[in-house]
């Protein structure tokens, strides 16, 4: 897969410079930090000032919003939605054959809620680059948050068989689906093993202190929630319960039930 994402963003700009502020803004994209996120955005907006035309950073630059978000991740996060929906746009617009466009825009369209629109780009994804990891945890991503964990942990899988250097974040994509399934051991396995890779994460902090929850551990349950607001003081649960696209809003009260367990909210 690393070979065909090289060549799909080569064949599209002859500005070596917009081509190396993309590699780079994409970088920092992947480690899923606040000031990663911040960074890789100032470069991939420099990689369009490069050439307007350059569609892979169009798709990076709606995933960066998206980030904003769902994370709260800078003080216009509001606005950070209509930019990802816009940026999307221009990508698909500027090159449909583009994979990574349509992954951006099923990104887009499930944090709008739009899940059926989230899953059909997906499979389209999945039509233009079948062994692209991307298009699989999509699709995983899609099915998870429209209720659907057993279908999305399929393609979780494939996703990681696919590329067996896949970014630490789907490790928790395979955590949320374990957990909604019930599988709380299983689930504080895969979540410790994404520590290791991301010690920075809230978000797996959180579900690891609720997968304790619910198991009445509640003293390694407390010491997880503390360390939550140690890696991000500005943690809030009711922000996530804003964002995250869960088609039944019940879904993501097995999570604040694991932490009321603990006596945590």
């Amino acid at each position: 897969p690393k070979g065909d994402q090289q060549r799909l963003a080569t064949e599209q700009t002859g500005n070596l410079d917009a081509y190396d502020c993309f590699l780079h803004g994409r970088e920092q994209l992947w480690r899923f930090t606040k000031a990663e996120n911040i960074k890789g955005r100032e470069l991939l907006q420099r990689a369009v000032e490069f050439d307007p035309k350059f569609a892979p950073a169009y798709a990076f630059l709606a995933f960066a919003n998206i980030l904003d978000y769902a994370n709260q991740w800078s003080s216009s996060w509001s606005n950070a939605m209509a930019q990802a929906e816009m940026f999307a746009a221009r990508a698909v617009a500027l090159d449909d054959r583009y994979p990574y466009a349509h992954w951006a825009l099923g990104i887009v369209e499930l944090y709008s809620r739009r899940h059926e629109a989230a899953i059909r780009s997906a499979k389209r994804l999945i039509a233009l680059a079948p062994n692209l990891a991307e298009g699989h945890e999509n699709l995983g991503y899609a099915l998870y948050y429209s209720g659907k964990p057993e279908d999305a942990l399929r393609c979780f899988d494939r996703a990681m068989a696919l590329n067996p250097y896949y970014p630490d974040v789907y490790l928790h994509f395979q955590a949320q689906a374990t957990f909604q399934l019930r599988r709380y051991e299983e689930a504080i396995g895969i979540l410790r093993r994404r520590l290791v890779r991301n010690p920075s994460t809230d978000v797996s902090r959180v579900l690891l202190a609720a997968s304790y929850g619910h198991l009445g551990r509640f003293e390694e349950a407390r010491r997880e929630w503390q360390e939550v607001f140690r890696v991000n003081p500005q943690y809030s649960l009711e922000h996530r319960r804003k964002v995250l696209p869960y088609k039944d809003p019940n879904d993501f009260e097995l999570i604040v039930d694991g932490l009321r367990k603990a006596g945590l909210v």
